[in-house]
């Protein structure tokens, strides 16, 4: 794809990092605390691409990110879909009856509830990144702390896994979208997905009269999100994912959306990361 080098939110080690040596295999990584500073960092051409979370099939969607996609000038240019395995990693030679405290992002705590119940002499503490956390205690040589975070973590940093896999649910899995900007040339052969965003009328029979839109033009609707209109109350930007056979399909189907939709941006077309 001509990609050198990416920008990510969170640290190195982290399951955004993973996505992306899984999408692209060896390339520079630029960690961001924001994902707004992610975007910039493409549109002004300090990287050649992104790698963004924009699904967990737990947690649901990355609200930020749908805001992000239709505000800047970017595109989708492919997906991934990865297994998250949460793991507990503490600085080698660390026992786990001697960690007092775990931490972790949030959202990684709330996915390992039953082994944290199973292990109450461990207190969970919220930090700002799973692999951030990880950093943090070999920065600072802390022998009670632990992590919850990706094995590529432990490698980063040189941590030590001391129990694999500790998430509730096994189906846990995480999208990814790589975003390039708008005016670089598309890599994408033979794309079978697309992702617009659009804004209906604010009356009653609008979203239906566009979804039935886009199924008379035989787009396979996969998605559905809605996000708030800064500024206006009560109305909503849709976002909408759909599989189709043909360009030609893909392109009738947004011009059918758009003689029921105020505005319409295709947010990128791409190939789905499952089949």
């Amino acid at each position: 794809m001509g990609i050198r080098s990416v920008a990510i939110q969170g640290e190195r080690g982290s399951n955004s990092h993973m996505a992306a040596l899984e999408m692209l295999g060896d390339v520079g990584i630029l960690p961001c605390a924001l994902s707004a500073q992610v975007l910039d960092a493409v549109v002004d051409g300090t990287v050649d691409a992104a790698v963004l979370p924009i699904e967990n099939s737990l947690h649901g969607s990355v609200a930020e990110h749908y805001d992000l996609l239709l505000d800047a000038p970017v595109r989708i240019d492919a997906e991934s879909q990865m297994r998250i395995r949460h793991n507990v990693i503490a600085a080698p030679g660390v026992a786990l009856d001697e960690v007092k405290t775990v931490l972790s992002h949030p959202v990684a705590l709330s996915q390992c509830r039953r082994w944290l119940a199973a292990h109450p002499q461990q207190s969970a503490a919220p930090f700002y990144d799973t692999a951030g956390s990880v950093k943090h205690l070999m920065a600072e040589h802390l022998l009670d702390v632990a992590a919850i975070a990706p094995a590529l973590a432990a490698k980063e940093y040189g941590g030590e896994i001391l129990v694999e896999g500790i998430e509730d649910h096994p189906e846990n899995f995480t999208r990814f979208h790589l975003l390039r900007r708008e005016d670089h040339s598309s890599y994408v052969t033979a794309p079978n997905k697309l992702s617009a965003a659009f804004v209906v009328e604010h009356r009653p029979g609008t979203l239906v009269a566009a979804l039935q839109k886009l199924a008379a033009a035989g787009a396979d609707l996969t998605k559905i999100e809605s996000r708030p209109v800064p500024g206006k109350p009560w109305e909503y930007v849709f976002y909408v994912d759909f599989r189709f056979k043909g360009e030609e399909l893909a392109d009738a189907a947004l011009a059918a959306l758009r003689t029921e939709c105020r505005v319409v941006k295709e947010l990128g077309r791409y190939q789905s990361a499952k089949n």
